[in-house]
């Protein structure tokens, strides 16, 4: 059982994650104000103490304690940080992103010390984003001293103004979307004082609008943490400690993608080559923006060269690099300047178009690439001191599989024109498994939860991008209603007449198109693939030309069609929309049943 303290913006994601195991939580805020859906876990509301933090904690079985709560909730962290040493239970705290501290603004380790610095500067006109909690302790401030308190327009901040004394026609309500840069024109203040709040606190954007203006910006450090916490960045940092913690938790475990690996070799190589030391364990970031660590060790590290390596972890992904090792060699050369990949042991070579990496490249893909030279230019501009060309000295990187040869033989990339070896992969540097059950059972929740909101018409989309793009058809529409199909197209459809949706509009890109057009309702890689007869099909009904024909035969990945038929021949996309609709529609009813086919720009076709 997890105990989760929330009421932030960290706190839904929590309970998102949790969400996904499908098992009872405890998910715990101060107020009742949170408005939060919880589909399996239970609110709770009301301050705890460390003491009924411990009574809770054995009476419901808990075994690991989330902290998500704000950074400043200093009280609430001393009494988990107690709770959580006397029961001998592990706590992770899911920490926010704090920009670097910019030492153009004036910092505090304490309200006090800012206090006395106000003082000492005779600042008379005061605005304080610093949140209606710090009003008694700005009191000795404030009450000879003109300011103004932003707070939200809430009655319990109210009554929390009101018992600190505070002069109510003093108080600002803060409204979203307001116009930080307007507010402080008007206002004029002396200087303003806020809170290290970090990004989901709106710091930066508050920091922008004073800078703007040439206000000075008086802010209060967070204030340190217990040691004895583990600190996780995001939401997939989340999930893999809570399967280390609680292994039974979750069905199934995630993993990293073999980009992710290898970007972890490379920045622990590189910071071997730089340091000297035995680097094991790094931090990189993935394309979401989360920080993540991965485990690495060095094989090798002498002067201009150093390798390092990560044994692959893809959960339970069934993967066939799984347990395998990804090395990454780092070289200096002084020949060239920025990254330059090289194609090691067990990685492929690009023999034919389409892949959107030239041939003669090693098949490291774009995602990967794009995280590693973030990682390098990272180390490289922290050490940058310690090289004559700075952040312009070459490096080669070499990523290698000792067992990639024979393991590509397991995989699609012969037929791909990639040889003599496996590809770098991953767009999200993370994998995460479903059992088709879990997926499926995810659809019907996502849709019962749109019907109970009061949605009529659903629209399904693959995946994240399909949706960005389909979502500007229907930019009124809740979130609720777009629900992701994954590969299961003939589920989610069923689905949604089961649960009596009025209209259904499909997203569909290039690739699942041409599978479902041929009538497979499950797209999946490992259950059907691109029928390249089938395509020369549409292209004679299409009226295509014959060099059309030709060239479809030598296509490796379906999204080459867009390139291949020209404009004059667009008949062709309307076939696959007109036949996945035939295919479609009997799944559906008497609802009415749109598809749309989205192009790697976003084009919507209809």
């Amino acid at each position: 059982m997890i105990l989760i303290f929330g009421g932030t913006t960290e706190g839904r994601v929590c309970v998102h994650v949790c969400d996904e195991a499908q098992k009872q939580y405890y998910y715990s805020t101060k107020t009742e104000h949170q408005e939060i859906e919880l589909h399996h876990g239970i609110h709770l509301s009301g301050a705890m103490t460390a003491d009924e933090i411990v009574a809770f904690c054995k009476l419901n079985s808990i075994l690991l304690i989330v902290d998500a709560a704000h950074p400043f909730a200093e009280n609430l962290h001393t009494n988990i940080a107690k709770a959580s040493k006397q029961l001998n239970i592990p706590t992770i705290r899911y920490e926010r992103y704090f920009p670097p501290r910019d030492e153009s603004l004036i910092w505090f380790d304490s309200y006090q010390e800012a206090i006395s610095y106000l003082v000492t500067h005779n600042i008379d006109n005061l605005l304080a984003l610093t949140g209606v909690n710090t009003i008694a302790k700005l009191k000795p401030y404030w009450v000879s001293h003109h300011t103004w308190f932003r707070i939200l327009n809430r009655d319990d901040s109210r009554e929390v103004a009101s018992q600190a004394g505070y002069p109510s026609e003093q108080l600002l309500y803060y409204h979203k979307g307001v116009d930080e840069v307007a507010l402080l024109k008007e206002l004029q203040p002396d200087a303003i004082i806020t809170k290290e709040s970090g990004e989901s606190g709106g710091f930066e954007k508050k920091v922008k609008a004073a800078q703007s203006l040439g206000i000075p910006m008086l802010v209060v450090k967070r204030p340190t943490l217990s040691k004895q916490f583990i600190a996780v960045h995001g939401p997939y940092g989340l999930r893999k400690e809570i399967e280390r913690l609680l292994p039974d938790f979750f069905e199934l475990k995630i993993g990293y993608t073999t980009g992710s690996c290898a970007t972890a070799a490379t920045k622990a190589a590189l910071l071997s080559l730089i340091t000297g030391e035995k680097i094991e364990k790094v931090s990189i970031t993935l394309p979401s923006g989360e920080m993540i660590y991965i485990p690495t060790r060095v094989i090798f590290s002498e002067e201009g060269k150093a390798s390092a390596v990560v044994i692959k972890d893809a959960g339970d992904d069934p993967d066939v690099t799984h347990g395998k090792e990804i090395v990454s060699t780092i070289a200096l050369n002084a020949d060239h300047k920025g990254v330059r990949f090289l194609q090691g042991k067990g990685v492929g070579m690009i023999t034919l178009p389409g892949l959107d990496i030239p041939i003669g490249e090693p098949a490291i893909n774009k995602t990967p690439r794009m995280m590693m030279k973030r990682e390098i230019f990272k180390v490289l501009r922290h050490y940058e001191d310690r090289f004559t060309n700075g952040l312009q000295t070459g490096v080669d990187v070499t990523i290698s599989v000792p067992e990639g040869e024979e393991l590509a033989k397991k995989t699609f990339n012969p037929r791909l024109g990639i040889v003599g070896g496996i590809s770098i992969i991953g767009t999200s540097g993370v994998v995460k498994p479903f059992s088709s059950a879990a997926f499926i059972g995810s659809i019907r929740r996502e849709m019962q939860v749109a019907k109970a909101l009061g949605c009529k018409h659903i629209v399904i989309n693959s995946g994240a991008k399909s949706e960005k793009y389909i979502k500007k058809l229907y930019p009124d529409f809740l979130s609720n209603a777009f629900v992701h199909y994954g590969n299961f197209i003939g589920d989610a459809i069923e689905i949604a007449k089961e649960e009596g949706f009025q209209k259904l509009t499909m997203g569909i890109m290039l690739g699942k198109a041409v599978k479902l057009a041929e009538g497979n309702l499950d797209t999946h890689s490992k259950k059907v693939v691109m029928n390249k007869d089938f395509l020369k099909s549409i292209a004679l009904e299409a009226k295509c030309e014959v060099e059309v024909l030709e060239k479809i035969d030598q296509i490796t990945m379906a999204r080459q069609l867009w390139d291949i038929i020209p404009s004059s021949n667009e008949s062709f996309f309307h076939l696959v929309l007109e036949k996945c609709h035939t295919v479609c529609s009997p799944l559906f009813g008497n609802g009415e049943l749109q598809i749309y086919l989205i192009t790697d720009d976003g084009e919507i076709l209809e």
